[in-house]
């Protein structure tokens, strides 16, 4: 059985940093593209990060240069660095995972497997 668990979520004021982490169970992480995504009451999921099994990293171009997508393949867990967050950023946030030669960069829909959300909350 597939599990993946995010923490890390909170509440911030705009200029500031949160780290988030998700820890896989079940799949064989080190072959597996991981991603961040977050939806925004009222909003479209929306991708924000990818990290393939080579360290090849995709961002969406609101986040590029604020936000640092990063795995540790030896303790199956993704992470997502966020610095200079704007209330903008102000989400529930997701990770997911799948098999890369499945997954579309950031396309929710190609991505079986999902975790709970952390919600992340940024004040101005």
């Amino acid at each position: 059985q597939v599990q993946l668990v995010e923490s890390g979520g909170g509440s911030v004021q705009a200029g500031g940093s949160v780290r988030l982490s998700c820890t896989a169970s079940g799949l064989p992480f080190r072959f597996y593209c991981v991603a961040w995504f977050r939806q925004a009451p009222g909003k479209e999921r929306e991708g924000v990060a990818r990290i393939d099994y080579i360290g090849s990293t995709t961002y969406t171009e609101s986040v590029k240069g604020r936000f640092t997508i990063s795995r540790d393949n030896s303790k199956n867990t993704l992470y997502l660095e966020m610095k200079s967050l704007r209330p903008e950023d102000s989400a529930m946030y997701y990770c997911a995972a799948e098999n890369c030669a499945l997954a579309r960069a950031l396309v929710a829909s190609s991505y079986r497997y999902w975790g709970q959300g952390t919600q992340v909350t940024v004040s101005s």
